[in-house]
C-alpha cells in the first residue's frame, strides 16, 4: 500500500513537473507572440515616419517648383509633417522601449495603453489639420487657376477618400494589435 502510495505521489511530482514546464513554455511563446506583434507595430511607425521626411522636400518640388504654389503652404505642409513625423516617433517609444521577455509585464501592459490612447486621441489632431490643409491645396489651386482648381478638387477628393480608406484600415489594425498585446498580458498576470 504503502509502494503504490509513493508511485502515485512520484507520478504527481512528475507531472506537475511537466506542467510547470508546459506554463513556462507557454509563457515564453506568449512573449514572443507579443514581441513579434510590437515589432510589426514598430515599424509601421518607422515607415510613416520615413514617409514624413520625405514628404518635406517631395512636396517643395511639387508644389513650388511644379506647381507654382506658395512657400507659405509648403512650410506649412513641411512643419505639419514634422509634426506628424515627431508624434509617431514619441508614440513608438512605448513600443520600443518595452522588454517583453522580463517579467515587468504590469509596465509593458501600461506602456501599450498609453501608445493606444494616445494614437487614437492624434485622430482629434490628425483629421481637423488634413481637411485644413486640403482646404488650404484647394484655395492655394484656386488662386492659380480656377478652371484647373476644379479638377484638382476632384483629385483631391479622390486621394482624400483613398487616404483615408488606408489610413483607417492602418488605425483599426494597429488598434487590434495594441489590444491583442494588452490582452495577452492580461491573461499571463491573472494565471500568475
Amino acid at each position: 500500500m504503502d509502494t503504490q502510495f509513493e508511485e502515485m505521489r512520484e507520478q504527481m511530482n512528475t507531472l506537475k513537473k511537466k506542467l510547470k514546464e508546459q506554463e513556462i513554455v507557454s509563457d515564453r511563446m506568449i512573449r514572443l507572440s507579443m514581441k513579434k506583434t510590437a515589432n510589426n507595430i514598430k515599424r509601421r511607425y518607422y515607415a510613416i515616419i520615413a514617409l514624413c521626411l520625405l514628404m518635406v522636400p517631395y512636396t517643395y518640388v511639387v508644389f513650388v517648383l511644379n506647381q507654382g504654389l506658395s512657400l507659405g503652404f509648403w512650410i506649412a505642409t513641411s512643419i505639419f509633417m514634422l509634426v506628424c513625423a515627431g508624434a509617431t516617433y514619441y508614440n513608438c517609444q512605448n513600443v520600443t522601449n518595452t522588454n517583453m521577455m522580463s517579467n515587468n509585464l504590469v509596465e509593458v501592459g501600461r506602456k501599450m495603453a498609453r501608445a493606444k490612447k494616445f494614437d487614437v486621441n492624434w485622430l482629434y489632431f490628425g483629421i481637423p489639420a488634413v481637411i485644413a490643409w486640403l482646404a488650404w491645396l484647394t484655395w492655394e489651386f484656386y488662386q492659380k487657376d480656377a478652371e484647373m482648381a476644379r479638377y484638382m478638387i476632384y483629385a483631391t477628393i479622390c486621394g482624400a477618400v483613398i487616404g483615408a480608406i488606408i489610413g483607417c484600415s492602418l488605425h483599426f489594425k494597429t488598434q487590434h494589435q495594441y489590444q491583442e498585446i494588452i490582452d495577452q498580458i492580461e491573461d499571463i498576470t491573472t494565471e500568475e
